[in-house]
């Protein structure tokens, strides 16, 4: 499977704090909300030019994880 830009762990989504996809990823994992990856990593308080991308990020994994698996 090729991985696409979309999926890259190492992109940077708050340039900000420098916090990238892959931390999301693994902060969703630990059960962090948007309110706990703020307070982790620092993204969504500085200009606010990450929110809507973050936000849609965890929203999608949220809705994986609690999707039953067949």
């Amino acid at each position: 499977m090729c991985e696409t830009d979309e999926e890259n762990p190492k992109e940077v989504l708050c340039s900000c704090s420098g916090t990238t996809r892959g931390l999301i990823i693994e902060l969703v994992k630990q059960g962090k909300d948007l309110e706990g990856i703020s307070r982790y990593s620092g993204a969504l308080s500085g200009c606010g030019g990450c929110e809507w991308e973050i936000s849609e990020l965890v929203n999608r994994l949220q809705a994986e994880n609690s999707t039953p698996k067949a």
